[in-house]
C-alpha cells in the first residue's frame, strides 16, 4: 500500500475506534465482558411461566438460549480456549454441561446436544489429566459434580470410561469436604466466592432454607454475589421478584443474550484494561486525550476511597486492578502510594493461600510484576512485592507441565517469560508492542467463579488491525531512514574507517525501536548520527590513535578548527562539523548560532573527556572511584547524543533551555550519564581491562583490598546502578519543571543502555540483535497470532 493510503486507513482506523471504545456515547463499559457460557445456560434455564413445571411456557431468556445455540465452539463445547488452536480449558466441562441442561429442557438443538455429549464423553478425561485432577480449584470441584448430577437427572447419555469413576469420586469427596469445612457465608477466604455464591452447585443433600437463605443475602441489586447463575437459580428455586428484575436489568445490558460470570462490572478495571491495552499495543498517542480522562477519573476515585481495601474487598480480581491502576497512573505522573496495591503483603493468610496455589494467580502476580517496574527510592514494599511476584511467576510458568493449561495460556506463558527475562527498563518499545500484538489474544484476566474473565474489547476487529497497519508502516519508515543513514555513514567515510566497531545498523535500531515518537524523522537522524560519530570517535582514542594524534583531534575540537588534522582525525572532524551544522540548521533560525555554539561545547567536554581517560590508559594511572566517575559519566556520551535530539521535539525552545552545557545539566540528565556510564562498566569489565582501560568495576577491586572476588565489585556497582535508576525514575515520572517528551526522550536513551548491557555486552556483538533488527524494521506482523487477515499491497 502506498504510504497516503496508510495514512488514510489508518485515520479511519482510528475514528471507528473511537466510535467504538471512547466515545461518549460508548456508556456502556459491561458490554466489553466477555460473556459467560455457564451464566448464559442458567438464565436459559428460566421459564417464562409461574408454574415452572410447564415446559410449553417456553424460556424466559430466549435470547440466552438462542445465544447458546450459536456459540457452541469447533469441537462441541462452551468455554473458553486456551490458543489458536481451539484448545479448551478446564471451564469447558461445566459449562458444556450447563448448556447441554438449557437445551435439554427446551427440547433444542438436538445437533448441539449431540456434539457437546461427544466432547464430554471423549475429553472429559484428558481435561482432567492435562489439568492434574489433584489440584482442581475450588470453583471446579464445587461446579462440575453439581452439573454431572443434574444432567443424570436429565437423562443425558454422559458415558465416561471406567477408569475415570475413580477421579470423579475424589473430585465429589472434595467437594463434601468443602462443604462441611466452609459456612455458607465465609468472609475469612481471600480469593473464591463464599458458598452462598454457588447456590445452583449446592447438592440436594445439602440442607438449608433456600428461601430464608436468599432472603437474608440478596444483595440490594437483586442478585446474590452478582453472580447470575446463582441468582438465576434463586429465581426458579424462590420466584424471588427481586431476583427477577435485577436479571431483566441485566439481559437490558446484554441484548445479544450472553451475559458475563459477574455482574455489574467493574468499570473502573475495564477502563483500566483498555488503557492497558491500547498503550501495550503501541497506539496511545492516537488516544491521549481519552487515556488522561480516564486516567485523571480513575485517580481522583481513589482519592476518594480508602486506600486500605476492606475484608470482605480482598481478594486476586482486587489485587490486579490496584496494581494495574498504581502502574498506569505513576506512569500517568499521579502521585500514587505503593501501599495502594502492596497491601497484599500484610495478609498473611493470603500470602499463604497464593503461595499453595501459585497458577490460579497468574494474572494477578503479572499485574504486581508490572507495577513494581516503577519503583522510587525508598519504596521498599515495591521491592518484597517484586520478590515475591518473581517467585510465584516462575513457579507458575517454569515448574509446571508443558501441557498444563488451566490458568495460564500459552501466549501468557510467553509474555511472561519474555518480560521476566527482559526486564522493562532493558526492552525497546516498537519490540514490545510487537510483541503484545502477536501474544495478548487468549490471554485471560483472571478466572471467575466457572469461568475466564476476558474482556471482548481487547479482541476488537478495528483495534488490531490499526495495531497492525500502524506497526508496519512505523516499519516502513525505519526502513527507508536506515538506508539514507548507512548513505550518510559511508558518504563521510566513518563505515570504512577500518578499525573499531562499523554499528550504523545497531545505532539506527535502537534509536527507532526504544521511543513512541514515529513522526520525527529529525530526532532520529540527530540521535543516530550522535551515536556513529561517538562510536568512531570513541574506539579511535581506545585502540587506534596514537597519543600525538590524540592530542591534535583533542585541540582541533577545542578551537573549532581542523587545522593540523589529516587522516582518520581529519575524517572523525569532518563528519562532526557537518553534522554539528546540519543540525543546528534545523532549530529555529533566530538561534542557529547559539545551538551550534552550544553543541560544540557538549562535543569539547566529550573528547576532553575521551582524551584523558587514553592518558590514564597509557600511563597505568588507576584514578579514585570519583575522579573516574566524573569523567565516565561524560565519556559514555549519553548526553551527547540526547540533549541535541531532545530540542526537536519541542522545536519552540530549541536553543533555550534544553541545549545546555554538562554544568548546568538537569538532575535528570546527570543521572542518565552515570546510569549508561555504570551498566557499561557492569558487562565491559572483562574486555575493557585486557585492552587495559578503565572501569569502575576494577577500580572499585583495586582500591579494596578486602573484596577478593570481582563479583563483590560487580554487586557493589549494580548497587549503586539500582538506586540511581530509582532515582532517575522518580524524575521522569514525577518532575513537573520539563517537558514530558523530553524525559521520555532520556528513559528511552537509558532503556537503550540497558538493552545493549542487560544480560551481556550485546552492543559489541556481531549477532546477538539481528533477529530484533528484522522485527523492528522488516518483518512483517504474523498475523496468524493477531487473528487478521494479510493487508493488500
Amino acid at each position: 500500500m502506498e504510504s497516503s493510503s496508510v495514512l488514510l486507513s489508518i485515520q479511519n482506523l482510528v475514528s471507528e475506534v473511537k466510535k467504538e471504545i471512547f466515545s461518549n456515547e460508548t456508556s456502556n463499559f459491561a458490554a466489553f465482558v466477555s460473556a459467560s457460557a455457564y451464566d448464559t445456560a442458567w438464565l436459559a434455564m428460566i421459564p417464562d411461566h409461574e408454574n415452572k413445571e410447564v415446559q410449553q411456557a417456553g424460556p424466559m431468556f430466549k435470547s440466552c438460549l438462542d445465544w447458546v445455540i450459536e456459540n457452541q465452539r469447533e469441537g462441541g463445547f462452551w468455554g473458553e480456549i486456551t490458543d489458536g488452536e481451539g484448545t479448551p480449558t478446564i471451564d469447558a466441562l461445566p459449562a458444556t454441561l450447563a448448556c447441554l441442561l438449557a437445551l435439554n429442557t427446551w427440547n433444542k438443538g438436538q445437533r448441539n446436544v449431540q456434539l457437546g455429549l461427544e466432547f464430554m464423553n471423549s475429553k472429559t478425561e484428558m481435561l482432567l489429566k492435562v489439568n492434574n485432577s489433584e489440584n482442581l480449584p475450588r470453583w471446579f470441584i464445587l461446579t462440575f459434580p453439581a452439573m454431572i448430577e443434574l444432567a443424570v437427572a436429565a437423562d443425558l447419555h454422559l458415558v465416561f470410561p471406567q477408569r475415570l469413576t475413580e477421579t470423579l469420586t475424589d473430585i465429589s469427596i472434595k467437594r463434601q469436604q468443602i462443604l462441611e469445612m466452609e459456612d455458607l457465608m465465609d468472609e475469612s477466604r481471600y480469593v473464591d466466592c463464599p458458598l452462598i455464591a454457588y447456590l445452583e452447585a449446592l447438592p440436594s443433600t445439602y440442607h438449608f432454607d433456600r428461601q430464608r437463605i436468599v432472603e437474608q443475602y440478596l444483595g440490594s441489586d437483586g442478585s446474590l454475589f452478582r453472580s447470575p447463575s446463582a441468582t438465576a437459580h434463586a429465581f426458579i428455586a424462590t420466584g424471588n421478584l427481586n431476583c427477577m428484575e435485577y436479571l431483566h436489568a441485566l439481559l437490558q445490558k446484554f441484548p445479544s443474550g450472553g451475559v458475563p460470570e459477574k455482574y455489574p462490572v467493574d468499570e473502573g478495571m475495564i477502563k483500566l484494561s483498555i488503557v492497558d491495552h491500547v498503550q501495550r499495543l503501541g497506539l496511545a498517542e492516537y488516544f491521549n486525550q481519552e487515556i488522561e480522562q480516564i486516567l485523571a477519573q480513575i485517580y481522583e476515585n481513589k482519592k476518594d476511597c480508602n486506600s486500605n481495601p476492606s475484608k470482605t474487598n480482598i481478594n486476586a480480581v482486587k489485587l490486579y486492578e490496584d496494581a494495574l491502576a498504581f502502574r498506569l497512573l505513576r506512569m500517568q505522573g499521579h502521585h500514587v502510594n505503593p501501599g495502594s496495591f502492596c497491601w497484599f503483603l500484610h495478609e498473611a493468610e493470603m500470602v499463604a493461600h497464593m503461595e499453595e496455589n501459585s497458577e490460579q494467580f497468574v494474572s494477578t502476580m503479572y499485574s504486581v510484576y508490572r507495577a513494581t517496574d516503577l519503583s522510587f527510592p525508598g519504596e521498599d514494599e515495591l521491592e518484597q512485592a517484586r520478590n515475591f511476584a518473581i517467585k510465584m511467576l516462575q513457579r507458575s510458568v517454569y515448574t509446571r507441565n508443558r501441557d498444563h493449561v488451566l490458568f495460564i495460556s500459552k501466549e501468557l506463558q510467553n509474555m511472561i517469560k519474555y518480560e521476566l527475562k527482559q526486564p522493562w527498563i532493558a526492552r525497546l518499545d516498537h519490540l514490545d508492542h510487537r510483541k503484545w500484538i502477536e501474544e495478548n489474544k487468549i490471554s485471560p484476566l483472571w478466572i471467575g467463579k466457572a469461568s475466564f474473565y476476558r474482556l471482548s474489547c481487547l479482541d476488537n476487529k478495528n483495534l488490531m488491525q490499526l495495531a497492525v497497519e500502524y506497526f508496519e508502516f512505523q516499519q516502513s519508515i525505519y526502513a527507508r531512514e536506515s538506508e539514507e543513514l548507512r548513505r550518510w555513514s559511508n558518504e563521510w567515510k566513518l563505515s570504512e574507517m577500518g578499525f573499531g566497531r562499523e554499528k550504523t545498523t545497531y545505532l539506527y535500531f535502537a534509536t527507532a525501536a526504544s521511543t513512541c515518537l514515529p513522526f520525527n524523522p529529525i530526532m532520529r537522524s540527530v540521535m543516530a548520527k550522535a551515536g556513529i560519530i561517538v562510536t568512531v570517535a570513541d574506539d579511535f582514542y581506545d585502540t587506534e590513535g596514537s597519543l600525538s594524534e590524540l592530542q591534535v583531534l583533542t585541540d582541533a575540537v577545542k578551537r573549532w578548527d581542523s587545522k593540523g588534522l589529516d587522516g582518520h582525525g581529519q575524517t572523525i572532524f569532518d563528519a562532526l562539523d557537518s553534522f554539528v551544522k546540519d543540525t543546528a540548521a534545523n532549530c529555529d533560525p533566530r538561534h542557529e548560532k547559539e545551538v551550534v555554539a552550544k553543541l560544540q561545547d557538549i562535543w569539547r567536554e566529550t573528547f576532553k573527556s575521551w582524551m584523558v581517560e587514553r592518558r590514564w590508559s597509557l600511563a597505568g594511572y588507576i584514578p579514585s572511584m570519583d575522579a573516574y566517575l566524573q569523567t565516565g559519566m561524560i565519556s559514555i556520551a549519553a548526553h551527547t547524543i540526547v540533549l541535541p535530539a531532545a530540542s526537536f521535539l519541542n522545536p519552540s525552545s530549541a536553543g533555550e533551555t534544553l541545549m545546555i552545557k554538562p554544568v548546568e545539566l538537569h538532575n535528570i540528565t546527570k543521572l542518565l550519564m552515570v546510569i549508561t556510564r555504570l551498566v557499561n562498566d557492569t558487562q565491559s569489565y572483562q574486555k575493557e581491562e585486557v585492552d587495559g582501560k578503565m572501569n569502575l568495576v576494577s577500580i572499585h577491586l583495586n582500591k579494596n583490598p578486602n573484596v577478593v572476588n570481582i563479583q563483590d565489585s560487580v554487586d557493589y556497582v549494580n548497587g549503586i546502578l539500582e538506586a540511581k535508576r530509582k532515582e532517575f525514575l522518580e524524575h521522569v515520572y514525577m518532575d513537573d519543571d520539563m517537558p514530558k517528551p523530553w524525559k521520555q526522550i532520556h528513559l528511552s536513551c537509558m532503556k537503550v543502555f540497558q538493552m545493549f548491557f542487560n544480560s551481556g555486552n550485546l552492543f559489541d556483538s556481531e549477532t546477538a540483535l539481528l533477529d530484533d533488527i528484522d522485527k523492528a524494521m522488516y518483518r512483517p506482523i504474523d498475523r496468524k497470532h493477531s487473528h487478521l487477515e494479510p493487508l493488500i499491497s
